[in-house]
This record gives structure tokens, sequence and C-alpha cells, in this order.
């Protein structure tokens, strides 16, 4: 096992904010997207595409929150990792598999009300059960293509001799890393973020400009409240962290003496990895107030009792 004397590093806030914050996450996004999921398996009749993609939306978030339990364990204990290799590996592939998942699935969910909103006729032919089911697959597979390396970058060593499994890479690799790293950021970041920035702002745009008589004017407006939401908690939940993170990857490559400086990037990365871990908790809660999802069972028997 490598050994590696490197900067000495501030991380006091370790053994309280991430062990909290991520058991925060882990109980919530373990309620909230289990719950979904059940009331998809029990409540809805018909799956629609829109319901395919929230679906496997929900299925990453709870598959990444269930990646939680031993970055906890090892945060609470001051980075101290007593799990093994494989486990190190699997945690760290598993980790960055959901988390881009998750972004590619709201970019999904992004350009399939795009679609619907801006291109209504085109929708009819475009918004397909088969073609939501086809995108579902090729994101799984796509951000597993994109993590895979990292079962060869992540691994154990000892830093002043404590065993922990390195988020990234050892800093004899680092070098390596950073083209790698810069790639996740563009094309498992950047692209999303702008494909969702661009569709959400369309959507904003047609709605404001659309005329609405009073009966259809507050399901705009929840619309529009939904739309800024979204667009609100992906600029928040997302770019501060990978901003962070390509800022601390150049740092430790070009600057890995400088340990005041190197500190403050390492503080600024791991302080925003709690607010991108809150996505997971907060998506089932984005759902088009205009396409109802989830009850579609209830509002057929409420529907009946009307007509009765």
């Amino acid at each position: 096992m490598e050994e590696f004397h490197i900067c000495p590093v501030t991380n006091y806030y370790k053994r309280i904010l991430l062990p909290v914050t991520y058991s925060l996450v882990f109980l919530l996004g373990l309620a909230l997207n289990g719950a979904l999921l059940w009331c998809v398996c029990f409540r809805t009749r018909r799956w629609s595409s829109t319901v395919i993609y929230l679906t496997n939306l929900a299925v990453a978030d709870l598959l990444y929150v269930l990646s939680l339990p031993p970055l906890i364990i090892s945060n609470a204990m001051g980075d101290l990792w007593p799990f093994g290799n494989i486990i190190c590996k699997g945690v760290r592939f598993f980790f960055f598999v959901n988390l881009h998942c998750s972004m590619m699935f709201l970019t999904c969910v992004s350009v399939h009300r795009f679609i619907g909103v801006c291109f209504p006729i085109a929708a009819v032919r475009l918004r397909t059960r088969k073609l939501a089911f086809f995108a579902s697959v090729s994101v799984w597979i796509l951000a597993t293509a994109e993590i895979v390396p990292t079962l060869g970058f992540a691994h154990t060593g000892l830093i002043n001799n404590m065993t922990v499994c390195f988020e990234m890479t050892s800093p004899s690799q680092f070098q390596m890393y950073f083209p790698y790293g810069l790639f996740l950021a563009i094309v498992g970041f950047l692209i999303p973020f702008l494909v969702v920035l661009t569709c959400y702002c369309s959507i904003l745009k047609v709605l404001c400009c659309r005329g609405s008589n009073t009966r259809t004017a507050g399901m705009r407006n929840k619309s529009l409240c939904t739309l800024l939401v979204v667009c609100l908690l992906f600029v928040l939940c997302f770019v501060p962290y990978h901003i962070a993170r390509t800022i601390y990857l150049f740092v430790r490559v070009y600057m890995p003496e400088d340990c005041y400086l190197l500190n403050i990037v390492m503080i600024s990365y791991k302080m925003w990895k709690p607010v991108v871990s809150m996505n997971c908790c907060a998506n089932p809660f984005l759902e088009d107030p205009t396409q109802p999802l989830w009850c579609e069972k209830d509002s057929k028997k409420k529907k009946k009792k009307k007509d009765d």
C-alpha cells in the first residue's frame, strides 16, 4: 500500500458537517424517493414517458443515498477507511455514477417538457414511452461508461500512517487524473447544465408570452414557479460544486506545494459536497403541475364519484 506525506489539511469540519449532512440526506432521500417509487408501482396505472424519466431519476437518487453510509462512518472517523480497497472503489464508483445519472435524467425531463411546451405538434411523435425507455437505458450506459475509470483511480492508501479511501485518486496520480476530471466536468455537468438552462428559459419565454384566461392562469403560474424552482435548484446544487471541484483539481495539480491555498480550495470543495447531495431529496417534488403523475388512480376515482 502506498504511503504519502502531504500538506497538513484542516479537516475538523469533516467530523461534524459531512456526517450530519450526509445522514440527513440519507434519511430524507431514502424516505422520499422510496415513497415516490412506491406510488409509481402501486398507484400509477399508465406509465407515461414523463413517469419513466422521473422513476429512473428516483432510482438514481435512491442508489446515490445508499452509497452514503460508508462515507458517513469514514468522515466521522476523520477520513479513516476501515472497509478495504474493494468497497472503497465500489462506493466511489456508485457515488459518481448515480450523481451523473441524476443530472442526466434532470436533463431528459427538461428536454421532454421543452418539446411538450414549445413544439406541441412534434411532441405527439417524440414524447413516446418507447423513446423514453431508450433514452433512460442510454443514460445508464453513458453514465456508467463515464465513471468506469474511477475504478482504476480510486483506491485506498496511507496518509500520515492512516488508511484512507482517495476520493479522486492518490497524489502521485493527479497529473494523470486531471484530464479525466476536466472531461467529467464538461461532459457530465457543463453540457447537461447548458441544455437544462436553454430548455427551461425557452419554456419560460413561451409560457410568459402565451395568453391565458382566468381558468388556465393558475395552472400556468404554478408551472412557471415549478420551472423557476428547478432552474434555481440545479444552479445552487450543481454549479458551485463543480466549480469548486475543478478549481481544487487545478490547484492540486499545478500548485500542490501551496498548502494555504490547497486548504482553502479543499474546504470550499468539501463544503459544497453536502449541497449537491441535497438535490436527491428535492427531486421527488419537481413534478410539473400541468401533468400530474403519481395519483392517476385517485384522480380517476374522484372523477367517477363526480359523474355519479
